[in-house]
Formats: C-alpha cells, structure tokens, sequence
C-alpha cells in the first residue's frame, strides 16, 4: 500500500534519470557500474507507476548529446541496452505494459532496431501502463522532425498554413496521442531540463530529488507524487 491520496494521480510522469556516474564513483566504481545498478531503479519505477496507476511513463536514457561521452562508455550503454531488451520485455509483457522506444533510432546497430522493433511489436497491444524510452532523444530535435514533416505537408498541398494548431502540430511529435507531462522528475539534485520533452512539459509539475538514480526507490517516487497532488494546477488561470 502507499501512502498518496487517491487522486490526482499524475496521467503521465517523465523522469530524468540522473547520477549513475556519481553514484559509481562515491563506490569507487566504474560508470557502467551506476549505469547497471540504474536499470534495477528503472525496474522499480516502472512498478511503482503501474501499481498507483500512472498510464504514461517516459524515461530518459540517453540523449542525443550522449554520444559525446567516452566511446567506452557508449558501447557499455549500448550492451546495457541490448541486455535490457532481452531480459526485461517479456516482463513487461507479463504485466500488460505497453514498450515504446522514442527518438533517432538511425544511429543504433542493426540487430539493436531489430530487438527493439521486436519488443515494441510483442508489447504494442497492453493497455496497463505506456513506457517510453527516451534513447537518442532530444527535445529540439523532436520538435525539428515535427516541423519539418508538417512543411512537407504544406509543400505537397496537403495542409494549409492557417491549418496548423497546437493540436495538429504535436501529432507529429514522437509522443503523439498521448498526454501532456502532468509531472517531471528529475534526480541528483540538478536543476535543469536538459533538453527533455521540451514541447509536453509546457504545463508540467516540476520535481527536483537530491538522490541519485540508483538510489532512487519507491519511498522516493511516492515523495515526488505527494508534492504533485498537494499543488494547484491553473493553467495559466486563476483559482
């Protein structure tokens, strides 16, 4: 049982999963270390949002300006990833929830597009719970890529300038048909959004946790939704 009121319960959480580095370090570890023990609190959240009801999580990853990291680092995030897909689907799977994979999968291996277009597949029907992973992602780049398929559309006469909403315009974004961020999190104290679905959490609930991702539990998740209910959301209106 937990201890958060029964509604609001946030549609849809995005987490920046931040401190696997940090966390590896303070043990005298290698990065890839934090990184591995991430995907235990990755397991955990999930769980958590699931079982209080969330119907959207989007986890982020890895960036698009990832790639700059040391190219050993890269190839560990990358087996990670591989590893991750192998073994965590089909619990997924069991458990009604629904695996997306959101971004610029172009610059993954061959056999990585083939695993995830597989779990992706397999998963696509679940109606419990939405998980993106946000891998390769970046939110300039998203609303770039949505832009530039809504000016094609308008190129090839099949849009009319003044036809362009909000609305439309984000059907086009990689979250399209799902809500709005209702709350973000982010963990180890940074207080950034780091390029992070820029455009759907115009309206968020901001949520800033000193503890770095692999320490980040239940008890920690549940604190991050009680300050989410205890807020006013307005909108741009007044109360």
């Amino acid at each position: 049982m937990t201890n958060i009121a029964v509604e609001p319960i946030p549609q849809h959480v995005a987490i920046i999963m931040d401190g696997n580095g940090r966390w590896a370090k303070q043990k005298g570890k290698m990065r890839v270390f934090g990184h591995k023990n991430g995907v235990i609190a990755v397991r955990n959240a999930v769980s958590y949002a699931r079982k209080i009801g969330v119907k959207f999580l989007t986890l982020y990853a890895f960036s698009s300006e990832n790639w700059n990291r040391p190219e050993q680092e890269i190839t560990a995030l990358m087996t990670l990833f591989m590893q991750a897909l192998d073994l965590e689907v089909k619990k997924l799977h069991q458990n009604n929830i629904r695996l997306k994979i959101i971004g610029d999968t172009s610059r993954f291996s061959e056999s990585l597009r083939r695993k995830i277009a597989r779990a992706e597949k397999l998963t696509e029907n679940n109606t419990a719970l939405v998980l993106n992973i946000a891998a390769n992602y970046g939110g300039q780049w998203d609303i770039v890529q949505a832009v530039q398929k809504v000016a094609n559309m308008v190129k090839d006469q099949q849009l009319e300038v003044d036809q362009i909403s909000p609305q439309l315009f984000e059907q086009y974004l990689v979250t399209q048909d799902q809500p709005a961020v209702d709350l973000l999190i982010r963990t180890s104290g940074e207080l950034r959004i780091s390029n992070f679905l820029l455009w759907q959490i115009a309206y968020a609930e901001l949520y800033f946790s000193q503890v770095l991702w692999p320490d980040f539990n239940e008890e920690e998740f549940e604190q991050a939704v009680q300050a989410y209910q205890k807020r006013h959301r307005r909108f741009g209106g007044i109360e």
